[in-house]
């Protein structure tokens, strides 16, 4: 990963005025060191001239282009052909860092940095000069007098537009740093995720697995975004998850990364379908209630569980992997083979969203009545503690549920009938539906399954 800085000329362009209006900008045109230019590259733009300096930063997104013609509302003329580097920014400075104030640090000695601005973009950066405006960036959000408090509500609904034009930070991506508080804002949407290799779901262990950010090659922790989430209770930063991409969003709510197990590598295709590489999983946890409000649908089309995914290798005084795994692959097998049943009976089988509890499927009958079910694997040694877990998960799910459908069944699904019978008994008398392979129809049939 290389550092630039960017230079915009406001006699060429108007930069302060495609702010105003709210757009995006998505490239910058380059004059050398094109063959150097590398996605992921970070990026800080320079306004120049005498009410000029810092005044933005981002990353690369992608290798430079050639374009025959630049002309918008921007430019003061069409600057004809040029070639461009894609971008994204991350933050904006409401006020440019003037130029003094790195002239005169020890970091910018000796070097022709900021003597050399009239030459052509990009200007290499060292570390050491990254730093200096990284320091910048820092020192100007703590000296702003009107840091803007959080005013979503779990359940609330918001135009990403304007929640960028309050909070500030890229309009694009998953991962934006709030330039204007203290917050990261996390988007999740699986109808344009999955395009790009990010496949977001709760874990069984209810946790809500969210992809990081980078579209290609291998993610690493080189991104600020994935640095934010990765470092934000050291740096001081709330998540903020959402739910959406686009257009209007929902506030899931507060999460933070699980301290015992913050993230996980797994492996995804490229956008578009490319090969295999890695990312990384973060693993978040609710901080205070996610509760939504009733008008929030509950869960969307499901999506199957991967059988084949091999566990962590257990590490000593952790159970044995082996055990792990069958338990694993059983939960999962069960899963999918009851969502196979549910479609055949007619019914729409559904995930969990962003802003459900982390059930394990759902589905609802002709009347809108909600049927939560959540799947437990069995052996002799566990079972006791599976059942009593399953118990008290579907007593949670049912209580954040209620009031988001007419009426809320419960359903706990084993791999096989209970060593003890009392177990049918005990789940009937709290209305939940103890049901196994073969006894399907005790799940489907509204008349056995009573609401909680």
């Amino acid at each position: 990963m290389a550092f630039w800085l960017l230079t915009c000329n406001p006699d060429i362009f108007d930069l302060d005025a495609l702010r105003r209006g709210g757009e995006e900008l998505e490239s910058w045109s380059v004059a050398r060191y094109r063959s150097e230019l590398a996605t992921d590259d970070h990026f800080v733009m320079w306004l120049t001239g005498p009410q000029g300096g810092l005044v933005g930063r981002g990353r690369i997104t992608g290798v430079p282009f050639f374009r025959e013609s630049a002309s918008n509302d921007y430019w003061q003329e069409d600057p004809g052909p040029r070639w461009y580097v894609p971008l994204e920014i991350d933050e904006w400075l409401d006020a440019p860092v003037p130029r003094a104030q790195f002239t005169t640090d020890d970091r910018f000695d000796g070097t022709t940095t900021l003597r050399t601005l009239f030459a052509g973009n990009p200007h290499r950066l060292n570390e050491v000069q990254w730093e200096a405006f990284e320091e910048a960036f820092s020192k100007a959000r703590l000296d702003k007098p009107d840091r803007i408090s959080w005013h979503l509500n779990p359940g609330d609904t918001i135009r990403r537009v304007e929640l960028h034009d309050r909070y500030g930070g890229s309009r694009q991506g998953g991962i934006c740093k709030s330039a204007r508080n203290d917050n990261v804002l996390i988007f999740t949407d699986p109808n344009t995720g999955h395009q790009h290799g990010y496949y977001d779901e709760w874990a069984e262990d209810g946790s809500f697995h969210y992809t990081g950010d980078g579209q290609k090659g291998p993610q690493t922790f080189d991104s600020l975004g994935n640095r934010s989430v990765r470092d934000h209770v050291q740096l001081g930063l709330r998540l903020r998850l959402f739910e959406g991409s686009r257009g209007i969003v929902r506030y899931v709510g507060e999460f933070a990364l699980d301290p015992a197990s913050p993230y996980s590598y797994s492996r995804a295709p490229e956008t578009g379908g490319g090969p295999l590489r890695q990312v990384i999983r973060f693993h978040l946890i609710p901080v205070g209630s996610t509760k939504q409000p009733p008008t929030v649908p509950v869960g969307s089309g499901y999506h199957p569980a991967d059988e084949s995914v091999q566990p962590v290798p257990a590490q000593p005084g952790t159970p044995d992997s082996g055990l792990t795994e069958r338990n694993l692959r059983a939960h999962r097998h069960l899963q999918n083979a009851l969502a196979a049943a549910v479609a055949a009976h007619g019914l729409e089988a559904l995930s969990p969203r962003a802003t459900d509890p982390d059930f394990d499927l759902a589905w609802r009958d002709s009347a809108g009545n909600l049927t939560v079910c959540e799947v437990k694997s069995l052996t002799a040694a566990n079972e006791t503690r599976q059942l009593r877990t399953g118990l008290g998960q579907l007593l949670d799910y049912h209580d954040r549920l209620r009031e988001r459908a007419p009426k809320v069944h419960a359903v706990l699904w084993v791999e096989y009938q209970p060593s003890e019978a009392r177990w049918i008994e005990l789940c009937r008398r709290v209305g939940i539906t103890l049901a196994w392979p073969g006894r399907e129809v005790d799940a489907f049939d509204s008349a056995v399954a009573t609401s909680v």
